[in-house]
């Protein structure tokens, strides 16, 4: 076998053993869970991360149940992970200041440092609440359904910054 079809091949099983360890941490809360849609975020000439978004029977909607995947391709600083999704927040019209800095100090305890070795998966469970797993050890919980919204519609919201991803991710799916 040649060396680059090797390679691909190695790749090609790494990703699909993170999407099965993926599967399996959405089914934690949402039993019947099933790929939606996946899509790379890219910056520049960087890959970030690896997005994969499953739901029930694999329909999304953004009323029921839900989990976002992100598998990390390079290291990040958590704050630099917080800032950042505080900042799309905001764009995305959020205003009220002592509410995201409440977010802040929460986000801060969930979203430490990761590396090509992390994947953060969120979790909106039938009550609106946000549960997050490092690499599917559960990291954190924020209870707050308006939390869960502002910081899911990041990646899924009509308003994203990133809108290709979205559309990857969600495919045919309503909102």
């Amino acid at each position: 076998m040649r060396r680059s079809a090797f390679l691909s091949l190695i790749f090609s099983l790494a990703l699909v053993s993170q999407a099965a360890a993926d599967l399996r941490t959405a089914r934690q809360q949402i039993p019947d869970a099933e790929l939606v849609g996946q899509g790379r975020l890219t910056f520049l000439f960087w890959s970030v991360f690896d997005a994969a978004l499953y739901a029930p029977g694999g329909v999304w909607s953004e009323n029921e149940p839900f989990a976002l995947s992100l598998s990390y391709l390079r290291d990040l600083d958590g704050e630099s992970i917080v800032e950042a999704s505080i900042k799309e927040m905001r764009q995305q019209g959020m205003e009220d200041e002592a509410v995201l800095e409440r977010w802040r100090q929460d986000m801060a305890t969930i979203f430490t440092d990761v590396d090509d070795q992390t994947t953060l998966t969120g979790i909106v469970d039938q009550d609106g609440h946000a549960r997050f797993y490092r690499n599917g050890v559960a990291v954190g919980i924020i209870r707050d359904p308006e939390f869960s919204r502002r910081f899911f519609n990041i990646w899924l919201g009509q308003a994203t910054s990133e809108p290709e991803l979205r559309a990857q991710l969600i495919g045919g799916a309503s909102s």
